[in-house]
């Protein structure tokens, strides 16, 4: 504890460690727009607890009439090899989507500045209705309007579920993309623009070695924050039939028969996602601050 004195009063004992504390959290949540996360030993006791208890529980109902039914943890070891076949189809899924989704957006995001206002009314629609579109119904129209197989010179080729759900997912994504890549672009002082025309660059020119390579930094943290929310929506692709880890979920505990492995086959599934996308969400703050325009 230090002491320090102001004019016309008496010496006030001011807490410097912990007013510096105090100051720097004050600014990460300023950066962060919230409260920072913060977890300690006694968070990780209180889980652990909460989950010899659910243990217990469930392990008080594996008898039933008498008869002994295999444990709660070895049906989910049981099955654990195809829930995660399953998520890494998921995550395979929402990288196909991402990637389509990306290039398509940043195309439209690019449209939506330009000079020709066809072109740039024309994207700014196909954006907003995109956009503003649920998902799921965009799933339905992609798996129930495009063909199960195409027929080139003679040969039948397949078109599977899993693509059609890919391209379903990638329309909202390439919707919001093309946003961030618009908001990108028109964040950048207009003076850029200007020093790069009186320097005899042409638009193009200027678009694409001056202004998009200063966007980066800009659109990268809500695109990643943007992948980890299409992650999560994946699942979404069990209602249409895909055979992704919510279906064989489905399909496990169909097989097993037993009311009491809902919780633990559902509650991994949930742990399966918060395990990949929780350090997405972590580096993307990360990214936010390093990168934060002042």
């Amino acid at each position: 504890m230090s002491r320090t004195r102001l004019e016309g009063t008496t010496d006030l004992p001011v807490l410097m460690p912990a007013a510096d504390r105090l100051a720097a959290r004050a600014q990460a949540e300023r950066h962060l727009g919230g409260p920072a996360l913060r977890l300690s030993l006694l968070h990780g006791c209180a889980l652990a607890l909460l989950i010899a208890v659910w243990a217990g529980a469930v392990w008080a109902q594996d008898t039933v009439a008498g008869e002994v039914r295999p444990g709660v943890f070895a049906a989910l070891w049981q099955w654990l090899p195809v829930l995660l076949g399953g998520f890494v189809f998921n995550v395979g899924i929402s990288i196909m989507a991402m990637g389509i989704g990306t290039v398509t957006g940043t195309a439209l995001g690019i449209l939506q500045v330009s000079k020709i206002r066809p072109l740039r009314s024309s994207s700014w629609l196909v954006t907003q209705f995109f956009r503003n579109a649920p998902w799921l119904v965009l799933l339905f129209y992609c798996m129930f309007l495009m063909p199960f197989e195409f027929t080139v010179l003679g040969v039948t080729i397949p078109f599977p579920d899993w693509v059609k759900a890919v391209i379903g997912l990638a329309l909202p994504v390439m919707a919001n993309v093309s946003e961030i890549v618009r908001g990108a672009i028109q964040s950048i002082p207009s003076g850029q623009w200007e020093a790069a025309r009186s320097l005899a660059f042409s638009r193009r020119q200027i678009l694409f070695e001056i202004i998009l390579p200063q966007c980066v930094k800009r659109m990268l943290p809500p695109w990643m924050n943007l992948y980890a929310i299409l992650t999560m929506a994946t699942v979404l692709a069990s209602v249409v039939g895909v055979s992704e880890v919510m279906t064989l979920t489905q399909r496990a505990l169909a097989a097993e028969s037993r009311t009491d492995l809902l919780v633990p086959f559902y509650g991994f599934v949930m742990l399966l996602f918060f395990v990949y996308c929780y350090p997405i969400a972590r580096y993307t703050q990360k990214l936010e601050l390093r990168y934060a325009v002042k």
